[in-house]
């Protein structure tokens, strides 16, 4: 199941305005970091994740106002129900961890990063 996809945005209000007045999607929740210096909104079509529709992350990095169209990409999440062992055997089956399993920065969800062979990254959100 798809979790969500991250989009990095210059403007949060901008961009909240847009998905939810313009598109029609829900905010269903926000984050905000002040110390690791981002801002985190999500929208979508449905209630939240736990109702099985993918969502959209809206990241704001405090300061940054505008990205390059292919720098907005962010990456796809995926719900894994142990990411320490996913990353292993994303290791052992040869893919690229890019980021060990373990908590995100400022909070408790554990979470991992591989990239495709691509470069696309792929975020593991242990469920």
């Amino acid at each position: 199941m798809i979790l969500h996809t991250m989009l990095r945005v210059g403007n949060m209000t901008r961009s909240i305005d847009f998905y939810t007045k313009i598109l029609g999607m829900n905010l269903l929740r926000t984050t905000e970091r002040p110390e690791q210096k981002y801002s985190l909104a999500f929208v979508g079509f449905g209630r939240g994740n736990q109702d099985g529709q993918s969502e959209i992350e809206l990241t704001y990095n405090h300061g940054v106002e505008s990205y390059q169209m292919g720098d907005a990409y962010g990456h796809i999440a995926i719900s894994v129900p142990d990411a320490y062992a996913a990353c292993e055997k994303i290791k052992t089956a040869g893919g690229n961890v890019t980021r060990e399993a373990g908590p995100v920065m400022g909070g408790a969800t554990v979470i991992a990063f591989v990239t495709d062979p691509d470069g696309y990254k792929i975020e593991l959100i242990q469920d």
